[in-house]
């Protein structure tokens, strides 16, 4: 197995700024431990369904870091005007 290049990085993860592509370069993975870690990004609970054990190791890095570019849920965005009432 290769270790991952800046290329198969560029391709496989859309939106990566330089420095997350150096992190992911950095770990030392192969493309096959970033497609894993990019299915349990996606979609657990197959994975655990199929009897997959959690991630660990290098793929466990690549979801940490991967998660670094996922929105948060909880992020409301850019505040809104300030609306004030007058009474």
């Amino acid at each position: 197995m290769n270790r991952i290049t800046r290329e198969d990085v560029t391709r496989a993860v859309s939106g990566a700024d330089e420095v997350t592509i150096a992190q992911i370069i950095g770990t030392g993975a192969t493309v096959e431990e970033l497609a894993e870690a990019q299915a349990w990004m996606a979609n657990d609970e197959p994975m655990l369904n199929a009897g997959r054990p959690l991630a660990t190791g290098r793929v466990r890095e690549l979801v940490d870091i991967l998660t670094e570019l996922e929105p948060e849920d909880d992020d409301p965005g850019e505040p809104g005007p300030v609306v004030s009432s007058s009474e």
